[in-house]
């Protein structure tokens, strides 16, 4: 695409302000988008997709049960002190931020929680968790695409390599693919200076666009988890949330981590999964941490989940395979926190689903629903139908203080 074609002038100055802190976070994975032009007191959400099949029973282990010991093996052994949550429950040791949210009131864990997918395929359980469906892909669009069409959010325009299937479906997002620019895209940052000059907000939205590519090194290679991403998760989450902060900013945020199919080496505690707990808490502790200085935090709910678990025991090579059920985090000023909400289902080999796997007794569309519900102000009707079509039987959780 030619710099000279891109159709600057039959856009409005709100909807680059929406979105154009997308343009440098998506230069790296991890990813940034936004989408949604929010007023000043409205509800801000944001969702972290944790791709790979995240170890739900190493970042919340039961330590109550009584099977937990024997069913984990080596994986029961953590090397520091866990973090103690209620109900016998607790957080992995690398999650520290997240316990002092907890211990704020400002997290809930969901655990033995999952899709009514049962086939352990990542493509298709990444496919789910975007699209809300029940079978892979028979739903093209997302789930959020969907929420933001029927709740008449605001316009906002996404700049990204490749808007992810969670945040397709809304005429709201205006999406626009800049793989053909150079990287770094000086080019482009500087003809939209010129064009805007006397737009001080637009002007000071694309200097943090700026330091966000600076910050991530200008470059589209992927960042993996396990070879640091500290900084470029971090630094990722502290942008996000300075626009979400924001009057008028974005109203929708979706990040993305990889790096969770813990298939070795997630027995040590200085292993690869210890690592990414580590590099996931720095994030969603700087996004906290930065939405606190504003007004936004008391507004703004986040959600972390992933399209399935792991096994229950350890496999041949000191790591996990693919499972069913996990655990996911809901954070927020706005959630009714400090809680744990499950229906246990126990680690007794009988009580394991097809005797290998954590049995999900809480269906994840039920966490989605809740916050769309309470916090986003959706109606039950337009949940059940069109954002998760046949849902009507999964109650939303109830999450919002």
């Amino acid at each position: 695409m030619n710099h000279d074609d891109l159709p600057l002038n039959n856009l409005s100055r709100r909807r680059w302000l929406g979105g154009v802190a997308a343009l440098a976070s998506t230069m790296a994975v991890p990813r940034l988008v936004m989408a949604g032009a929010a007023g000043p007191e409205d509800p801000r959400m944001v969702f972290v997709i944790l791709r790979g099949g995240m170890d739900g029973l190493a970042a919340v282990p039961a330590l109550g049960d009584p099977d937990f010991a024997s069913a984990r093996g080596p994986m029961a052994q953590y090397g520091r002190p866990t973090l103690p949550l209620e109900q016998g429950f607790a957080l992995h040791p690398e999650l520290g931020k997240l316990h002092e949210a907890y211990k704020a009131g400002e997290l809930t864990v969901v655990h033995a929680v999952a899709q009514a997918y049962r086939e352990r395929s990542h493509f298709d359980g990444q496919q789910l968790l975007e699209s809300g469906g029940l079978q892979p892909y028979t739903l093209r669009d997302g789930w959020l695409g969907r929420a933001l069409k029927v709740g008449g959010l605001r316009k906002g325009l996404a700049i990204a390599n490749a808007v992810p299937l969670v945040l397709r479906g809304s005429p709201g997002v205006d999406t626009w693919a800049p793989s053909a620019l150079p990287d770094p895209p000086t080019e482009l940052l500087e003809r939209l200076r010129m064009l805007y000059a006397d737009d001080k907000e637009l002007l000071t939205a694309l200097s943090r666009a700026q330091s966000l590519r600076d910050d991530q090194g200008g470059s589209m290679a992927s960042v993996d988890p396990r070879k640091g991403g500290h900084d470029a998760f971090r630094n990722l989450a502290k942008r996000a949330a300075e626009f979400l902060s924001q009057p008028n900013g974005p109203q929708i945020a979706v990040l993305e981590l990889g790096g969770w199919d813990s298939h070795t080496n997630a027995v040590s505690p200085t292993g690869r999964l210890a690592h990414n707990f580590s590099v996931l808490d720095a994030g969603l502790g700087q996004l906290r941490e930065t939405l606190q200085a504003s007004s936004a935090w008391r507004r703004t709910v986040v959600v972390a989940a992933t399209e399935f678990g792991r096994t229950v025991a350890t496999n041949g090579t000191q790591g996990t395979d693919h499972g069913t059920a996990s655990a996911a985090f809901v954070l927020g000023g706005a959630v009714r926190g400090g809680r744990v909400l499950t229906d246990w289902p126990g680690l007794a080999p009988a009580q394991l689903h097809e005797r290998r796997d954590l049995r999900p007794t809480t269906d994840l569309r039920a966490v989605f629903k809740g916050v769309l519900a309470d916090h986003m102000r959706l109606s039950t009707q337009a949940l059940a139908q069109v954002v998760f079509p046949d849902s009507a039987a999964i109650a939303p959780l109830r999450l919002i203080a």
